[in-house]
C-alpha cells in the first residue's frame, strides 16, 4: 500500500526537488524557454556572449603556460574568497542588504494600496510619479505595440500622462503589472554575467504568479494578495543575486584596474577569467532566500502587513498544514511552478511529479485549472 506524504513534515524527496529547481535556476545551462521580459537588452545579451567567449580565449592561453595557470588559480581563489567574504557580512544584517537594493517605502506603500479592496487612483497616481522607473515602464508598455490593438502609426503622438497611462491599462490591472515590474526591478538586469540567470527566476516568478492567480479565483481567495504573495516569494532570492552581482563587480573592477595599472598581464589575465561564484552564492539563497522575503519588509515597518504574514508563514510554518488558505495558496501555485519548469529542463521523473503534487495536496480540479492558463501572457481585465 502506497504511503501518502501530503501535508506533514516536508520529505526528504520533496526538499531535494526543490532545491534541483534552484539549482537549475542558478546554476544550471543557459538555456531558457522565451520569457514575458518585454525588450529585454539585445546589447546586454551580445555583451554577456563576448564576455564567455574573451574568457574561454584567455582560459585558452593560460592553459598553454603552466606557470601563468598556477598564477590563474591563485589570484582567482583569492578574489573568489574576498567576494564571498564581503557577501557573507552583508548578508548578516537585513538592514545592511536594503541599504544595497532598490526596495524602498514608496514601493511598498503603493503596493498595500494595491491590495485595498477598493482602488483609490488619486492615491495611487502621485507614488507612481514619485517612482520614475515605473512611471517609465508604465508608459512604455501603453505605448508598445503589444500592447495596443493596432501598430502604433509614426505620426501618432504617445501618450505619456500617468493618468491617462492609468486610465489605458485600467485601475484593476494595475493589482497584476505594478508587483510584476516591481520584482523585475529588483532582478539583476544589469548584470552580464547573470543574464540567463535573471531569465530563468523571470519565468520561474511569473509561472509562479499567474498559478496562483488562478489557484486563487477557483478557491474564492484574496486573488491580489495571493498573486503578490507568489511574485514576491522570489524577493529574497533576487536580492541576494543583485547584491552578490554588484559585490563581485566591484571588486572584480578594482581588481582589474590595479593589476592594469600594474602592468601584469598574467595577473590581469587572471583577474578577467574569473567567474562570478555562482556555486556559493546558490548556498546563499538557500540559506537567505526566504528569510529576506518578510525580513526586508519588515525593516521597512511593513512587519504587520498581510503580505509580509504570509512571507513570514512561508519560511516559519514546518509543515504545508500548517498554513493558511492564502500561503498554501501560494505553496501549492509555486509546487506546479517549479514542476512545470523541471519537466520543461527534462528534470524531473513522474514519480516525483507525483509526490510533489501529493505533498502539497494539488486536486484534480485544480490541476486542470493550471493546465489551462497561459504562462506566457499575463491575462489583463
Amino acid at each position: 500500500m502506497a504511503i501518502s506524504v501530503a501535508g506533514g513534515l516536508r520529505p526528504g524527496k520533496v526538499i531535494e526537488i526543490e532545491h534541483r529547481l534552484y539549482q537549475q535556476l542558478i546554476l544550471g545551462a543557459p538555456k531558457v524557454a522565451a520569457t514575458l521580459w518585454e525588450g529585454l537588452d539585445t546589447e546586454l545579451e551580445s555583451y554577456a556572449h563576448k564576455l564567455e567567449v574573451e574568457r574561454q580565449a584567455i582560459l585558452l592561453r593560460l592553459e598553454k603556460q603552466l606557470q601563468a595557470r598556477q598564477v590563474f588559480e591563485a589570484v582567482s581563489a583569492q578574489l573568489i574568497e574576498t567576494v564571498n567574504n564581503a557577501i557573507e557580512h552583508h548578508l548578516a544584517s537585513p538592514r545592511l542588504v536594503l541599504a544595497n537594493t532598490p526596495i524602498d517605502e514608496t514601493q511598498l506603500i503603493l503596493l498595500e494600496l494595491l491590495l485595498a479592496k477598493q482602488l483609490d487612483a488619486k492615491r495611487i497616481r502621485p507614488l507612481i510619479e514619485h517612482l520614475s522607473w515605473l512611471g517609465r515602464d508604465l508608459t512604455n508598455m501603453v505605448n508598445s505595440p503589444l500592447f495596443r490593438a493596432r501598430p502604433v502609426q509614426s505620426s501618432e503622438v504617445r501618450v505619456t500622462d500617468i493618468k491617462l497611462v492609468m486610465n489605458y491599462i485600467g485601475i484593476e490591472n494595475l493589482r497584476t503589472i505594478i508587483p510584476y515590474l516591481c520584482l523585475r526591478n529588483w532582478l539583476p538586469s544589469d548584470n552580464p554575467k547573470l543574464l540567463w540567470t535573471t531569465r530563468k527566476i523571470w519565468r520561474y516568478s511569473i509561472v509562479s504568479g499567474i498559478a496562483a492567480n488562478a489557484l486563487a479565483q477557483l478557491n474564492a481567495a484574496d486573488s491580489a494578495l495571493v498573486y503578490s504573495g507568489a511574485l514576491f516569494n522570489q524577493l529574497g532570492m533576487s536580492v541576494v543575486l543583485s547584491l552578490s552581482a554588484r559585490l563581485f563587480d566591484n571588486t572584480w573592477g578594482t581588481w582589474l584596474r590595479e593589476a592594469s595599472s600594474s602592468r601584469d598581464k598574467e595577473v590581469f589575465d587572471a583577474v578577467s577569467a574569473t567567474e562570478f561564484p555562482a556555486s556559493a552564492v546558490f548556498e546563499q539563497v538557500l540559506n537567505h532566500g526566504l528569510k529576506f522575503n518578510w525580513q526586508l519588509l519588515a525593516q521597512l515597518k511593513f512587519e504587520h502587513h498581510p503580505l509580509t504574514r504570509l512571507l513570514k508563514e512561508l519560511d516559519h510554518s514546518l509543515t504545508y498544514r500548517q498554513l493558511s488558505q492564502e500561503a498554501a495558496l501560494v505553496a501549492r501555485a509555486s509546487c506546479y511552478a517549479k514542476v512545470l519548469l523541471l519537466e520543461e529542463m527534462r528534470q524531473i521523473e513522474p514519480q516525483e511529479k507525483r509526490i510533489m503534487f501529493d505533498y502539497y495536496e494539488l486536486t484534480g480540479q485544480e490541476l486542470l485549472q493550471l493546465k489551462a492558463q497561459n504562462y506566457r501572457k499575463l491575462t489583463l481585465l
